[in-house]
């Protein structure tokens, strides 16, 4: 059970995660936080230390969020390649679940933190090594469960695979034309199937 502290802290982030992805971290004011939270200044800062502190857990809320919607759809299947299949189909739909925030969390803060918030970036940097192990994982059990070549280096496809899919999600966004991120999603699919797949 979270004490009323808690849950007030938990109340701010969730409603400014969202403001923070759209706004940016400079862009976001106090007043911006207090209009939507309604409440005063002092209850902000009776809760965080300053804006980069709740910028950073407003951050690690939402990623956690995404990778738990990844994992999740990942469980539909106990086979590796078919997890990484798994995958790709949860991108096919990133582009509804991330328009409603800004965005993608990841490429806004990625962008908007790199010079401004170095803390924030290393979160950023932390996520997407995060999401990059997890599908070199996928691959390895592949290998190990003989689904896919053993002579595949798993890190390099998994980085491969991530910066398809990032530069995807930009451009779908960029050009509100989510046919950028099937027409990638697919591609990846040809890929795990032509190189891949035993």
């Amino acid at each position: 059970m979270l004490t009323k502290a808690e849950q007030t802290a938990e109340f701010i982030i969730q409603t400014v995660a969202p403001i923070f992805n759209k706004n940016g971290y400079a862009a976001t004011s106090l007043s911006d936080i207090t209009k939507a939270t309604g409440l005063t200044k002092g209850a902000i800062y009776g809760n965080f230390k300053n804006k980069e502190e709740l910028a950073i857990a407003a951050f690690k809320m939402t990623e956690e969020n995404m990778i738990r919607r990844i994992v999740d759809h990942q469980s539909l299947s106990k086979s590796p390649i078919e997890k990484l299949f798994l995958v790709t189909d949860f991108y096919r739909n990133y582009y509804n679940y991330t328009h409603e925030m800004g965005g993608c969390p990841v490429l806004n803060m990625g962008v908007d933190a790199k010079y401004q918030i170095p803390v924030l970036f290393e979160h950023v940097q932390l996520t997407i090594t995060r999401i990059q192990n997890n599908v070199a994982k996928l691959i390895d059990a592949g290998k190990k469960y003989q689904e896919i070549k053993k002579s595949i280096d798993s890190m390099l496809y998994a980085k491969r695979l991530y910066s398809m899919i990032t530069g995807a999600i930009f451009m779908t966004h960029t050009m509100e034309d989510n046919s950028y991120l099937l027409e990638t999603m697919d591609q990846i699919d040809s890929m795990i199937h032509k190189q891949l797949k035993r």
